[in-house]
């Protein structure tokens, strides 16, 4: 079960049945509802139990809630206070958005269920404050909708029963300082005016103002330092306390007017320069890098899944071009830079050389087709899967950008690596950072989970794998598959024929000849699938879309990375560290030999990799095209 919604009750015959009606009519149905009753004497309970609640005993507030969760079975728990009624879709809303976020713990934002204009204005302006202090100091105005993971409620202790006023603060606190918190912005929750219209605004602003300045101070507030009790009864406020009140009041008036201009002028500016749009989809500028095929294949998964909701133009070069061009509308050349390998080693001097004199006509061919585009299309987001003109573009026309790649686990996963490759790592850092500046998220693919660096806005998903490679039933056959990119690599392959009794298909050299137990074969997708899918291994450099696409068939690896590709070197490095094969910096017929013989070893491990798709990181994209584009 995804969700348990959690409500403490003493005597709300007149509300509850507002809040579960609201609850029943959710398009979101994998829930179950938990009355926690502290002995009500009206017919709380009756109502509860004719709607198919759960109900347990209950006490004070925090008790109810504690209570709810000891007997809950969500993966979630949703606390809410018993007078609220939710709004359209909000279950929904509130279990997607807490899950694009990876969050620990949340509260929703308030909607009053009043039509008065000092109602609303007040619930924006706590919401206004929630907002803007959640980084600061965590905060909830009520248990108006607070959401936790149940393993971090019940690792934290659930709410401190010895509070009997704020305890919903508290706990959001705790919470927070285990797992990330926020302010879930795509739902509001019904919020019932009653507390407000018997007490008064001054007794409210005088109990939630002491409260919450309390809070920022550390100190813990006591129900009877407000004279709060349960039942809800209050005493009046004095004249002084009053005119300091309406004093604060009208300085967040001011400061809501001013936000308010601020606003107007925002919206008059993107206006006058035609941002936003009336048009029927948002549109997506999707840059890839033209280095090797891994990027415009893994692109092109993706792309091919979210063409139908949104006006894809792609931007590419060299191979990834011709590559993409023939799948998609919409495809432009831009300019790239290449890697220059010399005996399979990168040659730094011999690739910047190049970038140099290939760099002028970059840059033209980049602005003409890039820059003068965007202009004339103002895309709602850029995405950019290791493409250097993306981000330049993003920050000319303040675009917001989302970067999609596998390379970024460089910087900004805790990766292992060699010891002897520190230098190498850091060269790839400098240039990995150069390429892609301050995007909106990483979205990272990679077959290996290292945590992710702190304070870094990154995700992790498995590898973008081409659908027809997730269709294929492996079996083992006779043959090994050899996958090299370059044409450096082809002394190497060529050791292979001292191994008289194995077979080798070798692909990446463009070519159709036999060389005794060599094939070679020009690549030719279906071909290529079936090969791969009946191969016994692989050998390959250290690319990472081959890599991932044999570890979805189970297929043992050799890895020989590009020396001095620190990224192709991190690929073999977790082969062989998570048990899929082997790395080396050579190829040699004897060490080849010696890794055919521990396959059923390799093959043992491959069988507890689980089979994914690409669904999750379509949605993650999805879901931050929706959310930065606004």
């Amino acid at each position: 079960m995804i969700l348990s919604i959690i409500i403490p009750t003493y005597n709300e015959e007149e509300y509850l049945p507002v809040l579960l009606e609201s609850i029943k009519k959710q398009s979101f149905e994998d829930y179950e509802v938990i009355v926690a009753d502290a002995n009500s004497t009206d017919k709380t309970r009756e109502i509860a139990e004719s709607y198919g609640c759960i109900v347990v005993d209950g006490g004070l507030p925090a008790v109810g809630r504690n209570n709810g969760a000891k007997v809950a079975k969500g993966e979630y728990l949703l606390f809410l206070d018993s007078d609220l009624e939710l709004t359209d879709d909000y279950l929904r809303n509130v279990i997607y958005e807490f899950r694009m976020e990876r969050l620990g713990i949340a509260i929703t934002q308030m909607l009053p269920l009043s039509n008065k204009l000092d109602d609303k204005l007040l619930h924006e302006l706590a919401n206004y404050f929630m907002i803007g202090v959640e980084n600061i100091k965590p905060h909830g105005a009520g248990c108006y909708g607070i959401i936790s993971r149940k393993e971090l409620h019940d690792a934290c202790g659930g709410f401190d029963e010895d509070l009997n006023f704020g305890e919903d603060t508290d706990y959001i606190e705790r919470l927070a300082k285990k797992e990330r918190f926020k302010v879930l912005r795509n739902a509001k929750i019904g919020v019932s005016t009653r507390r407000l219209e018997e007490e008064g605004i001054e007794t409210l602003i005088r109990q939630y103002g002491k409260s919450t300045v309390n809070d920022f101070l550390g100190k813990r507030t006591d129900a009877e330092d407000l004279n709060y009790n349960f039942g809800h009864s209050h005493e009046r406020i004095t004249t002084s306390r009053l005119e300091k009140l309406t004093k604060t009041t009208d300085r967040v008036n001011e400061i809501k007017e001013t936000y308010d201009e601020s606003v107007q002028k925002i919206n008059a500016t993107r206006s006058r320069f035609k941002i936003k749009k009336n048009r029927s989809k948002k549109v997506v500028f999707y840059c890839i890098c033209g280095e090797g095929m891994g990027h415009a294949i893994r692109s092109g998964v993706i792309i091919n899944r979210i063409k139908e909701k949104y006006d894809v133009y792609i931007f590419s070069s060299d191979r990834a071009y011709e590559y993409l061009n023939s799948k998609f509308d919409n495809v432009y050349k831009i300019g790239g830079f290449n890697t220059v390998y010399i005996n399979n080693k990168v040659n730094n001097l011999q690739t910047l050389s190049n970038a140099l004199k290939r760099n002028p006509t970059n840059m033209k061919i980049g602005y003409e087709k890039l820059y003068k585009k965007a202009r004339e299309l103002r895309p709602d987001v850029i995405v950019t899967d290791f493409e250097i003109y993306a981000t330049m573009v993003s920050k000319l026309l303040n675009i917001p950008l989302i970067s999609l790649d596998n390379i970024h686990m460089i910087t900004q996963a805790k990766i292992h690596y060699p010891e002897n490759k520190r230098i190498e790592m850091l060269k790839a850092k400098g240039v990995i950072k150069t390429y892609v500046v301050k995007p909106k998220i990483h979205i990272l693919t990679s077959f290996f989970y290292p945590p992710v660096r702190s304070k870094k806005n990154a995700v992790i998903y498995p590898p973008v794998i081409r659908e027809d490679i997730l269709k294929l039933e492996p079996k083992t056959g006779d043959h090994v598959i050899v996958y090299q990119t370059s044409k450096e690599s082809v002394k190497l392959v060529r050791k292979l024929k001292a191994l008289k009794d194995e077979k080798f298909i070798v692909y990446g050299f463009n070519v159709n000849k036999e060389d005794g137990n060599l094939t070679y074969k020009e690549f030719n997708e279906d071909v290529f699938y079936d090969d791969l899918a009946s191969a016994k291994a692989v050998i390959c450099n250290g690319g990472f879309t081959f890599i991932s696409e044999a570890i979805s068939l189970k297929k043992p690896i050799y890895s020989v990375p590009a020396i001095g590709n620190f990224e192709q070197t991190l690929n073999g490095y977790y082969v062989e560290r998570l048990g899929y094969g082997e790395y080396h910096e050579i190829m040699s017929a004897n060490r080849v030999k010696n890794f055919l013989t521990r396959l059923p070893k390799y093959q043992k491990q491959l069988a507890k990799v689980k089979k994914t798709n690409n669904d999750g990181i379509v949605k993650e994209l999805i879901y931050r095209i929706e959310k930065y584009s606004r």
